[in-house]
């Protein structure tokens, strides 16, 4: 019987990370960034070495992360962004296109992009996911530049 050691925290020492947030939902998506850049600066990635881009939803935060990721001023990317569930299909549209740009965006760049996009049903899920889902977005980010680092 084989024991898994537990996994360490990423070293993000040296990396260069955008941030692209969505400031609709802004209460959650406020959260969301602090807690990715307190995450980031934890995980030692200097705070001169984070950008940050306040778009206005999330249908318009994979053309900002594209732009970011093409720049080659970044090691990696997180996307933040709250999609609420309301009455209309909207949400589905919202949710499903936002999450395809920002898969494109990696894919097509080969820049990682940890998606902290919210896609939840309630305020009340808005509040409990707001403080940890930004973190989480930041050490995947991080994690995935410095896995990456000898293929590009």
């Amino acid at each position: 019987m084989s024991i898994a050691a537990p996994r360490l925290a990423p070293d993000g020492h040296g990396l260069r990370v955008g941030i692209v947030c969505s400031r609709f939902n802004d209460t959650v998506c406020s959260a969301l960034l602090a807690d990715c850049r307190q995450r980031l600066l934890a995980l030692g990635v200097v705070a001169a070495d984070i950008a940050e881009l306040r778009v206005p939803g999330a249908l318009e935060i994979p053309v900002a992360l594209l732009a970011m990721a093409r720049s080659g001023r970044v090691d990696a990317l997180v996307a933040l962004g709250a999609v609420i569930r309301g009455e209309t299909y909207h949400f589905e549209v919202v949710s499903d296109a936002s999450a395809a740009g920002v898969l494109q965006v990696q894919l097509q760049t080969g820049v990682p992009v940890a998606n902290g996009i919210l896609t939840i049903d309630t305020d009340a899920q808005a509040a409990a996911r707001m403080r940890s889902k930004g973190g989480e977005a930041a050490e995947a980010a991080v994690e995935m530049a410095v896995l990456l680092r000898p293929w590009r």
